[in-house]
């Protein structure tokens, strides 16, 4: 079996002069509230597997969190720019393709639509909005990343935020 977790970046500041929308940080309340979601996510998983991220700053500081949670050394999170510049599921099906078969839990942090769209066509019954910093978690009957197929997964959990 295999597991996909996906998780939308915590809450981020507004896109002001001399900032652009991939330099923007996580506010004061999205950061608190990723600690929140992360100590509800190790009640459910033990192990995050691999950690991979979008390299804008608020998808990289809300996996940094999570993988502070967890006690994960920052330099074992893979980045990967297809998660902001090029969001979409064939891309997302070829970063599958590059990680280990033994690995079987992958952690993708990354932003709206795709975080949303990509476990809703994974999902044979879908999957809802994922509002930020809100966490979907998919399993699939498959031995290796490249089985993996539309419309097959099954939503195990979807956490999101208290308001």
């Amino acid at each position: 079996m295999k597991k996909l977790i996906f998780i939308r970046h915590g809450r981020a500041e507004e896109q002001g002069p001399g900032i652009t929308d991939f330099e923007r940080s996580l506010t004061i309340k999205g950061k608190v509230i990723c600690r929140e979601m992360a100590e509800r996510l190790i009640e459910k998983e033990k192990d995050p597997g691999l950690i991979i991220t979008s390299p804008a700053f608020r998808a990289l500081e809300t996996a940094f969190i999570f993988a502070s949670e967890y006690g994960i050394d920052f330099e074992k999170i893979r980045i990967d720019s297809d998660l902001y510049y090029r969001d979409d599921m064939k891309h997302f099906m070829e970063l599958l393709h590059t990680v280990s078969e033994q690995i079987e839990t992958i952690t993708v942090f990354g932003h709206n639509p795709s975080i949303t769209e990509i476990p809703d066509r994974l999902c044979r019954d879908g999957c809802e909005f994922l509002t930020k910093t809100s966490i979907a978690c998919i399993s699939f009957q498959i031995r290796t990343w490249s089985e993996l197929k539309t419309d097959t997964g099954k939503q195990e959990y979807l956490l999101k935020p208290v308001k």
